[in-house]
């Protein structure tokens, strides 16, 4: 791999700034543009099972814009085919002119030589047909979604809709119930966009751009994670995609910066709120403890007895800073703190203020604090958030 000189010299704290901004957190929000606003600033949003407080491509745009109505989130992400699900981070909203740049990965996907499911003969055919004469459908209105109920058991017609989403000849168009509804891609996406006519590498180059973008800031790795691009991939078009090379104090590999975010300093009021663990600011561990000095890890799948933080810890970001966790979860119209860790008093009224405002969003009228790291700080903490729910 072969790099540039580095355009310019970033402090810690300047690529910390670089990123909060261009991750949508410091400055004022663009409220008139909306949740599709921040749908096509960061580019993906990622979706999960887990639903404590909200699922989490509800919790992104809220953590940016505050408290959203969630009917207005999955009409922003929905109506009007605005979005689309497919393989990027992980299975992510996408918005729709970023169709075009998945052809690389759909090609990938036809040419595959194996699969885990087998695609029985025929069936294939036939969800197609089916779609195109009662479309939009679930799984389960294709003939059912599993032959038993084992996680991974898909029924034929699961296996062939599933694999003509990889191929690009359906979409989701909907989560329903958490279940996708899948039409054909003619139908649901705009005319001017459903082509593959763009190679590999100008798809290649377009997402390494946009996740420059994105981030404000990243290592050959943090791009490539974006949107789970492979580092050879990354390196064969990064000096035709318009980042350019940076060096930042304390990194200790390489670096690529947005020049349009080099341009102006990043100024403005910084956002206090929960984040989802699978937010793109900080969904890559490597980069959130290299930027924040925070390790994050989801839990939801390590057993319960060796849990550190909880089963769904969200990180609070407070000044732009990460100050702390809360594993939150819901009884009634109260919202449950079962565990918070604090970095230390002064996170208090940061920690508070986020409760309290998740509390109003998800319509609980009362917060309930039962264990904190530091017990010294557990009434304090729970006295503040009285304090502001009033």
């Amino acid at each position: 791999m072969t790099t540039s000189r580095p355009t310019a010299e970033l402090s810690a704290d300047e690529a910390r700034r670089l990123a909060l901004r261009a991750q949508g957190f410091l400055g004022a929000p663009d409220r008139r543009s909306g949740v599709r606003g921040i749908l096509r600033h960061l580019g993906a949003i990622q979706l999960d099972t887990i639903s404590v407080l909200a699922r989490s491509h509800e919790l992104v745009p809220y953590a940016r814009l505050g408290a959203v109505g969630r009917k207005t989130v999955e009409n922003a992400y929905w109506k009007d085919t605005h979005a689309f699900e497919y393989w990027s981070h992980a299975a992510c909203i996408l918005p729709i002119e970023e169709w075009p740049h998945f052809a690389f990965r759909r090609r990938a996907y036809r040419n595959r030589p194996h699969w885990n499911h087998e695609l029985p003969d025929g069936v294939y055919d036939q969800v197609i047909k089916q779609l195109r004469s009662e479309g939009p459908l679930t799984a389960t209105e294709l003939g059912g979604a599993k032959k038993t109920s084992d996680w991974w058991d898909w029924s034929g017609s699961k296996v062939a809709v599933e694999r003509a989403l990889m191929y690009g000849e359906v979409v989701c168009v909907e989560r329903r119930g958490w279940k996708r509804l899948y039409d054909l891609a003619e139908r649901a996406v705009p005319a001017s966009l459903l082509h593959d006519e763009l190679d590999d590498t100008e798809c290649l180059r377009r997402l390494v751009r946009l996740a420059g973008q994105s981030l404000g800031v990243g290592t050959r790795a943090d791009i490539a994670d974006y949107h789970r691009l492979k580092g050879e991939q990354v390196d064969a078009v990064i000096a035709d995609s318009g980042l350019v090379p940076v060096t930042v104090e304390g990194w200790s590999k390489p670096a690529w910066a947005d020049p349009a975010a080099l341009e102006t300093p990043p100024r403005g009021r910084h956002r206090t709120t929960l984040l989802s663990p699978f937010d793109s600011l900080i969904w890559e561990r490597a980069r959130t403890e290299r930027i924040f000095g925070f390790t994050h890890r989801l839990e939801a799948y390590v057993p319960k007895q060796k849990r550190v933080y909880g089963y769904f810890a969200m990180p609070v970001l407070a000044g732009g800073r990460l100050v702390g966790r809360v594993d939150p979860a819901r009884e009634g119209g109260t919202l449950v703190a079962r565990q918070v860790t604090l970095d230390g008093p002064k996170a208090v009224p940061a920690v508070a203020q986020a409760l309290a405002e998740a509390a109003t969003w998800v319509d609980c009228t009362d917060v309930r604090v039962e264990r904190v790291d530091t017990p010294a700080l557990r009434e304090p903490l729970a006295k503040e958030i009285a304090r502001i729910l009033g």
